[in-house]
């Protein structure tokens, strides 16, 4: 390290004198190559005694708006450059500053991206399809592991980078058509890793967006990019800064190099696993880095951004990285200026190296590339743009992102040919390489005042597309409080799958616990076996409406307390067989804990034996308020024919169902219930997990016309609700406290999907 502060110090504070004396050296005549090796730009034609200037951006996550705030000052100084290589974050912003956008309108963009959202490949819930809905109701997305044969295969990152790759899109203005490096005026490098053979790659040729892509990968974090044979990753592994690079690729003379890495961590900072994979990641990167500084000569400029605090994921720091980058850019700005052009000079640099503008062309036709199992009228189903529209970015995004959320692809992008003359838009979906069949998983943790503890751990096995319209089965099973097999068959009737049949038969035993005046009297095991098939009509993204009849036989055994089962309405054992039709809307940004949107739930039941019905009525809100969330749901069971008999009675009780109530307390024929809920956002989960942690209130109402139980109290019944929860890697977590009418109390402690 003291060869290191020496180097520092000497590059930092080199004395004007051996400034100027390096610049005339570099300025001399002597120096002149021959004029073919000379060939470059028209900028360097007209002043072809400057030296030739490389830039190096190294990478450092979100450390690297830094960049864009150094770009301001050579903008502002007129210092040209003639050659640009980056790695991770210094190659998004070498790339989108190459591609023509400017460091102003990067700040921009920067400002405008939600980046937690973006490391989130799948779009808003409310865009998911409502199979996918459901599945996400059920088990853990992060929870898939792809099956071929006898073979496990999991995803190969956390994020496979859907909508980062849509943003640097977005960027370079690919809409308009693709950019490629080696067609940009400006020299650009972009460096990766090859994850197999730990080689250096150097990205020259081939598209901008795809060699950001690599770039930017982080191992473990974010999918390998396929390229050329490759699996290619962040190139922060091997060249953080790569300086040696435009040495060689515009033969810089001089060298403008700014580091943005994070430093190894103190070691009194390392404890855990995810501490000591960060220092690995460090160390490498650093080693690197010192090997790159060494190749610093004293004419060269390097600059340090002071980013103190800010961290690799800090992306909403973004401004601020900026700022501090333009201000050590401005400490060296004497140094700089020794550098820059006059402004004619500049100009002619600026023309030389300026990428023209492309107004958004008309697409004549769009075509989706082949794929091996998946329908393309599935891939068509969310495309709005046709044969004679302006193509409207924000709109293809939108609609790329709901092709992905179908859950087959690993991928969706596009791109722009041009087709002797025809604009043809291009949709590229990639199929999973670990699909088309896979095992997902969750979990269901509870923990109540009134009840105890019970868990539950889910699995399923899902075989995709099983014939050309994507017929699907799933295997289920549950193990724990709740112990079960089910077996359910999807099969679409049309290629984009409007109209479908289903089917399905479970079997499950859960315990059912009995309350007479409020006290636990009986605790039951609870045996449903059944079966339904039905037909249904997809309305879009909205939701699904189903038409069919159900079988159901449903025994309750007393495994303690005092059998109370013949004294209820339809005894131990029950019967029922009839028609259904149920309505299911949902518009909620987010499945556990929205942040807008809305949901309606309808269904009929009729049991033809019993001459029986029911009718399941529910509605939920949810809107954004500063830094709120404010909340309702309202919901009704009744039975328009007959009476229902206790195995499917409606229910108050339990977390937001009247919570200070233990679950399934108040039983009968006739329940409403309704609350209105405040929640204050106190903090958002890390970069790469959606979500956000809450501190929530909640009013709670709810009232049994035709109790199965003896109640203390009749009537509306109230409750008071106080809880801290939010969405995390394995679903929903909450503790809450509620108490209501009568001095009736419970706790809570909940953890993963319901």
């Amino acid at each position: 390290m003291p060869r290191m502060d020496t180097l520092r110090r000497t590059v930092s504070h080199f004395s004007a004198r051996a400034v100027l004396a390096a610049a005339g050296l570099c300025l001399a005549p002597i120096l002149a190559v021959p004029a073919a090796a000379q060939a470059g730009t028209e900028a360097e034609q007209a002043a072809p005694h400057r030296p030739r200037i490389g830039l190096v951006l190294g990478g450092g996550g979100a450390r690297g708006a830094a960049h864009v705030g150094v770009l301001e000052v050579l903008e502002r100084l007129r210092v040209p450059v003639d050659c640009v290589a980056g790695t991770s974050m210094g190659a998004l912003v070498a790339g989108a500053w190459a591609a023509g956008l400017a460091p102003d309108d990067m700040r921009r963009e920067l400002a405008k991206a939600d980046w937690n959202d973006m490391f989130q490949d799948n779009p808003d819930y409310a865009d998911l399809n409502y199979r996918n809905k459901q599945l996400s109701r059920r088990y853990l997305p992060g929870s898939e592991t792809g099956i071929r044969g006898l073979e496990t295969m999991a995803p190969p990152g956390v994020v496979s980078g859907q909508k980062i790759k849509l943003f640097f899109n977005h960027l370079v203005r690919a809409d308009s058509g693709e950019r490629e490096l080696q067609n940009l005026p400006l020299q650009v490098s972009m460096i990766a890793t090859d994850i197999g053979t730990g080689e250096r790659v150097v990205l020259r040729e081939g598209s901008v967006t795809q060699a950001m892509r690599a770039s930017m990968s982080v191992p473990g974090l974010m999918a390998p990019l396929d390229y050329r044979g490759r699996k290619l990753v962040d190139g922060g592994l091997v060249d953080n800064l790569p300086i040696a690079e435009v040495r060689e690729r515009c033969k810089a003379e001089v060298v403008i190099a700014v580091n943005v890495g994070s430093r190894p961590l103190a070691p009194e900072k390392i404890g855990g696993l995810l501490s000591i994979a960060e220092q690995a990641i460090a160390l490498l990167t650093e080693q690197n880095v010192q090997a790159s500084l060494a190749l610093l000569r004293p004419a060269d400029v390097f600059i340090e951004p002071e980013l103190g605090s800010i961290t690799s994921s800090d992306f909403a720091r973004h401004a601020e990285a900026a700022q501090r980058g333009r201000e050590a850019a401005e400490t060296l700005a004497p140094r700089l200026q020794l550098l820059a052009l006059d402004e004619a000079a500049y100009a002619r640099w600026r023309k030389s190296v300026a990428v023209g503008e492309r107004a958004a062309p008309t697409v004549d036709e769009v075509q989706i590339a082949e794929l091996d199992r998946v329908n393309p009228a599935v891939v068509q189903r969310y495309v709005s743009l046709g044969s004679g529209d302006p193509l409207d970015t924000s709109t293809l995004n939108r609609d790329l992102l709901r092709v992905y959320g179908d859950g087959w692809y690993q991928s969706v992008d596009y791109t722009l040919l041009d087709q002797r003359g025809r604009k043809v838009l291009r949709l590229l979906p990639v199929e999973k390489s670990w699909g088309p069949d896979y095992v997902r998983l969750g979990v269901h943790l509870e923990s109540s005042l009134s009840q105890g503890s019970s868990f539950e751990l889910r699995g399923a096995y899902q075989k995709t597309w099983l014939n050309p319209l994507g017929g699907e089965l799933l295997a289920t099973a549950a193990l724990g409080t709740t112990t079960g097999l089910g077996v359910e068959l999807h099969q679409p009737l049309d290629a984009a799958q409007r109209v479908f049949v289903a089917g399905k038969a479970t079997y499950w035993r859960e315990r059912k616990d009995y309350f007479y005046v409020e006290q636990r009297i009986a605790e039951y095991r609870r045996a449903s076996a059944g079966g339904e098939i039905s037909a249904g009509l997809n309305f879009s993204l909205l939701g699904q409406a189903r038409l069919g009849w159900r079988e159901t036989r449903i025994t309750n055994e007393l495994e303690t307390g005092v059998d109370i089962a013949e004294l209820l309405n339809g005894g131990r054992t029950t019967r029922s067989g009839g028609w259904l039709l149920a309505l299911d809307l949902d518009q909620f940004d987010r499945l556990y804990f929205p942040r807008r949107g809305w949901a309606v739930n309808a269904g009929l039941y009729g049991n033809e034996r019993d001459d029986y019905s029911r009718l399941d009525l529910q509605a939920q809100a949810a809107w954004p308020w500063q830094s709120w969330v404010l909340g309702t749901r309202a919901s009704w069971v009744d039975s328009p024919q007959g009476q229902l008999p206790f195995n499917e009675a409606g229910e108050l009780g339990g977390f937001l169902n009247l919570s200070a109530y233990a679950r399934g307390q108040l039983v009968g024929d006739g329940v409403a219930y309704g609350h209105v809920r405040a929640e204050r956002i106190i903090g958002n989960l890390p970069l790469g997990l959606r979500g956000d942690m809450r501190l929530g209130m909640a009013l709670e109402a709810g009232r049994v016309a035709r109790p199965f139980t003896v109640q203390k109290r009749d009537g509306w019944l109230n409750s008071l609700t106080l809880y801290l929860g939010g969405e995390t890697p394995l679903g929903p977590v909450y503790v809450g406290l509620g108490g209501g009418s009568g001095g009736a109390a419970n706790a809570y402690l909940f953890i993963g999907t319901p």
